[in-house]
């Protein structure tokens, strides 16, 4: 008899379960010290930041997100994560298509919606580690839109092996399928300060990369790396090239900064006409209650012939925790997609939005955010009912082009999750 992708992700997790309750049996008593966290802990709660990087285990833990605290499962060396993500979003436009249009994740109008669902397994190097993520979801669709390997792929966010040697001084490196360190967000919305996800994390930058990743710390705050990978976005390499980037972060006791550069040929086909790309991240984490981010891409698509595809933006949030359970971020940004490139429309524009989200930590492992999102163009654009122009989208998630210059979203979301440390 054949499984379906959906019965075997719950079989595994109900697997993870079993096993998670066995190693929780023969935990150590109460009253013995507990071990010392490793270094990819992430933060205490009193700096809740968003993940600036998305680096090997050897990024400064002031760059890991700090989420609501939760179960923490494990099995001998194996420790295991997971969550679920959903939500439901009103689209004041009320969109023929049912797309919040330009949106990453959260697409969906009007209905309930899976984000994701999402199991992982994890072990840190030591010397020898490794990380695996696997779900489904409207998340997954979109990360692996342009994917060419095997479907299964689709189905795996992450999965890498680690080597770090007890004698190299913290270097780490890595080989597998990573997530990106670009960005100020990452895909999992606890890891996040909103619950939708920027236009830079949309459209800006790539989701993840194949290939080779190594980490060396460089004194007491900096930490660099360099990697070696097939491009944006692909397992299987579109082309012979292949594209090198170089990261660095300072981390300083009220604030991390994060750079990253790549460059190398992301055209089918041809290794003619370099993509570039310099992400940076400025996180400031200066009291318990207000943490804040800045974030700014400039990315281009050399043209075979003359000329390149143009892109760039800044976003800024804003994080106060007003209680141990309440939270309020709200985040502005302004993107020029120049030449149409980077949002794959075709349209020339200029893109801004204003996002404020409230955060509600539930029970141990629960969370819950409302949001209200206002995004608009200088050209019409975004849907509203069915009303649409000319030039059609419908091939993507994102359905026809409409004739309004803005758009208008209230969302809540929900996030269970457990994990992902000891």
């Amino acid at each position: 008899m054949r499984m379906s992708r959906a019965s075997l992700f719950l079989c595994l997790f109900g697997l993870a379960v079993a096993s998670s309750a066995r190693g929780q049996a023969a935990a150590a008593p109460a009253d013995q010290a507990a071990p010392a966290s490793p270094a990819a802990t992430p933060a205490p709660a009193a700096s809740s930041a968003p993940a600036a990087s998305q680096a090997p285990a050897a990024t400064p833990p002031a760059q890991e997100p700090a989420p609501a605290s939760s179960p923490t499962w494990s099995a001998g060396p194996i420790d295991f994560s997971g969550l679920i993500d959903g939500y439901y979003s009103f689209n004041f436009n009320h969109p023929a298509s049912g797309f919040n249009q330009l949106y990453n994740f959260n697409v969906r109008s009007n209905e309930f919606s899976l984000n994701m669902a999402k199991l992982s397994l994890a072990h840190t190097a030591d010397p020898v580690g490794f990380q695996v993520d696997f779900g489904f979801g409207r998340a997954f669709d979109i990360i692996s839109t342009n994917e060419k390997a095997p479907q299964i792929f689709r189905y795996l966010e992450q999965a890498y092996l680690s080597w770090k040697p007890a004698k190299a001084k913290g270097f780490q490196v890595d080989f597998g399928k990573f997530v990106t360190s670009d960005g100020a967000e990452v895909i999992e919305t606890n890891g996040n300060w909103n619950y939708s996800r920027s236009l830079l994390f949309a459209w800006a930058i790539p989701y993840y990369h194949f290939g080779v990743r190594t980490s060396f710390p460089v004194g007491k705050h900096f930490t660099g790396g360099v990697m070696v990978v097939n491009g944006w976005n692909n397992v299987e390499d579109n082309n012979s090239g292949k594209t090198l980037m170089f990261t660095g972060t300072y981390t300083a006791k009220k604030f991390a900064w994060t750079n990253n550069f790549h460059t190398g040929p992301e055209k089918p086909g041809t290794n003619k006409g370099f993509r570039n790309l310099y992400d940076t991240t400025l996180l400031l984490t200066p009291t318990a209650k207000w943490n804040a981010y800045l974030n700014f891409d400039y990315g281009s698509d050399k043209n075979i012939g003359p000329g390149s595809q143009v892109w760039y933006g800044a976003a800024v949030a804003v994080h106060y925790q007003a209680t141990g359970k309440v939270s309020f971020t709200p985040r502005v940004e302004w993107f020029n997609d120049r030449d149409g490139f980077a949002t794959g429309t075709g349209i020339q524009q200029q893109l801004k939005e204003v996002t404020i989200t409230g955060e509600y930590k539930l029970p141990e492992g629960l969370l819950a955010r409302l949001e209200y999102r206002h995004d608009w163009s200088n050209q019409p654009f975004f849907q509203r009912g069915a009303s649409v122009s000319p030039l059609d989208l419908s091939g993507t998630y994102m359905g026809p082009v409409g004739t309004s210059k803005s758009q208008d979203t209230l969302t809540l979301g929900v996030v269970a999750f457990f994990g992902p440390k000891r």
